[in-house]
């Protein structure tokens, strides 16, 4: 998994790329890119979207 704090538009090959998690499409220069973090059972867990439209669509 790649650094979610690491420039994801530099040297990330499409399949180390998160994914979308409502579409399941490649986070590769995405600049739409956005990411949900939370804390659930005290683990970090972070979920990708490639788009604000489909965060909202997966949030309802």
């Amino acid at each position: 998994m790649v650094d979610p704090t690491s420039d994801l538009n530099e040297d990330v090959a499409e399949d180390e790329a998160p994914t979308c998690a409502v579409c399941g499409d490649a986070l590769v220069q995405n600049p739409d890119h956005r990411v949900t973090t939370r804390v659930v059972d005290g683990e970090v867990e972070t979920t990708h979207f490639c788009s604000e439209a489909h965060r909202d669509e997966w949030a309802e």
